[in-house]
This record gives C-alpha cells, sequence and structure tokens, in this order.
C-alpha cells in the first residue's frame, strides 16, 4: 500500500470492534478498558502517520474526481 497509515487505521478498527464486542459479552471490565485505551492509542498514532506522510501528488481540485473526469472546457 502506499499509504502506511492505511494498515494502522485497519488494526484500530479491529480492536474497537472487538471492543463493543466484549463490552456486549459481559467481559471484565479491565479487558473492555484496556482494549479501549489501546484503541484510541492507536487511532491518535494512525491519524498522526497520515498526516505527516510525504505524499506527493499532481492532481490538483482541478482534475475533480479519477473516477470521473470532468470536461475540461466546464
Amino acid at each position: 500500500m502506499k499509504n502506511p497509515g492505511i494498515p494502522l487505521l485497519i488494526l484500530t478498527t479491529l480492536i474497537l470492534i472487538l471492543v463493543t464486542i466484549f463490552a456486549a459479552l459481559d467481559m471484565a471490565f479491565s479487558w473492555v478498558f484496556y482494549l479501549t485505551v489501546l484503541g484510541q492509542a492507536t487511532l491518535v498514532f494512525a491519524v498522526y502517520k497520515v498526516l505527516t506522510d510525504d505524499y506527493q501528488t499532481d492532481k490538483t481540485f482541478r482534475d475533480w474526481y479519477e473516477d470521473r473526469p470532468k470536461d475540461k472546457d466546464e
């Protein structure tokens, strides 16, 4: 993948889904609490990695969307 933050966001999503499942199954509070803290920490780290990624593109807002290009004469 181009962006190293995307796997971190996937991991964060899985952790927080696991928190929801654990809470619904009445798991011990300590498991739910520590998984919540871990999920929040990975979310902050993933957002930091995405925002500080050295990504360059030659696209501009005039290019519109790649899946539906805008006519140049509009």
